[in-house]
């Protein structure tokens, strides 16, 4: 039976950063996924996006970051357990035993940084919407180069989808986006941002029918207030109504509407076992990936003092570390 004396429950960002944090604290580490690779939503759905709130970096791609953080973890031997999705636990004398569908891993302490938890794209109801699914319609943008100079409608009023809209506009895509509401629930600069750029906005407007053949040919859209019509031609739907996620824990943690509560340490109510990123709850927390690096530091170096209560919770500086 082989121990970690720190396993981490997420592959995405944080994850791979607490692993990393972990690595300079001399621990061995674990890090178990139910995906197949790392990087978690960044890598799985959209590798593509850029992201302008990662401290030190103007801007970044959601993949370039996780290759980043991937090869940053290159510096310490981790153990990986990819694609497997855990099932249940239990306590065995002073460790933990998690079971998966494919094994039972053993650990000293326990840190989630399982984000929203298991994740699927809300589809859209529409009759026809199943039949066209990759043939016109889709819910993630893997390949952005695919949509160059194609007429692209994409429904949703959050961040991702003005992200979207802006990135494949700026790729020669013709570009309309569709909001039941009429104003967008985006960030404030994004939504600045759509207003100066060239994308048709359709507000407040609904997907009321989908026309083709062997694919996605056009879009009928009804005006929530008037009921005036629209037809488009389009040669690619892009939904984005958001994920439905699955944050329910196979631990008997304390938890809210927000996700698992933590202190200040990143502890949760259940001994040994700590959580960061946007699986973690507090007073005025802020779901940002900037946010969750700080949080798994902290995860970390409390998991550690958990272990060794004579160790220090403040470690030393990363030059002194490296030098």
């Amino acid at each position: 039976m082989e121990v970690y004396d720190v396993t981490i429950l997420g592959a995405g960002p944080v994850g791979l950063f607490a692993a990393f944090y972990a690595g300079m604290r001399k621990r061995k580490i674990k890090v178990i996924d139910s995906l197949d690779q790392v990087g978690g939503q960044l890598a799985a759905l959209y590798p593509e996006k850029v992201i302008y709130d990662i401290p030190g970096q103007p801007e970044i791609a959601a993949g370039t970051l996780i290759k980043n953080l991937e090869q940053q973890l290159t510096k310490f031997p981790v153990t990986y357990a990819l694609g497997q999705r855990v099932e249940n636990y239990r306590e065995e004398g002073d460790l933990l035993a998690i079971e998966t569908d494919q094994e039972i891993h053993y650990t000293k302490t326990l840190i989630l940084a399982t984000g929203q938890g298991s994740f699927a794209p809300r589809k859209l109801t529409v009759p026809g919407a199943d039949t066209f699914e990759g043939r016109g319609i889709s819910y993630f943008v893997t390949a952005p180069e695919q949509y160059r100079n194609q007429r692209v409608l994409i429904a949703g009023g959050g961040d991702s989808a003005l992200d979207w809209a802006l990135s494949l506009e700026a790729l020669g895509a013709e570009v309309g986006l569709v909001h039941r509401r009429d104003k967008f629930r985006a960030h404030e600069y994004q939504v600045e941002n759509l207003e100066k750029s060239g994308v048709k906005r359709y507000t407040p407007y609904v997907i009321a029918e989908l026309h083709g053949d062997t694919r996605l040919r056009q879009v009928t859209l009804v005006h929530k207030k008037t009921g005036e019509q629209v037809i488009l031609p389009t040669d690619e739907l892009l939904v984005n109504y958001g994920f439905v996620t699955d944050r329910k824990s196979h631990w008997p943690l304390e938890q809210d509407t927000a996700g698992i509560t933590v202190s200040s340490n990143m502890a949760t109510s259940f001994p040994g076992v700590f959580a960061c990123g946007d699986a973690a709850s507090y007073p005025g927390k802020v779901n940002l990936i900037a946010t969750g690096f700080g949080e798994a530091a902290t995860a970390v170096n409390n998991a550690v003092a958990f272990l060794d209560p004579t160790s220090r919770r403040q470690p030393a500086h990363s030059t002194s570390l490296f030098a």
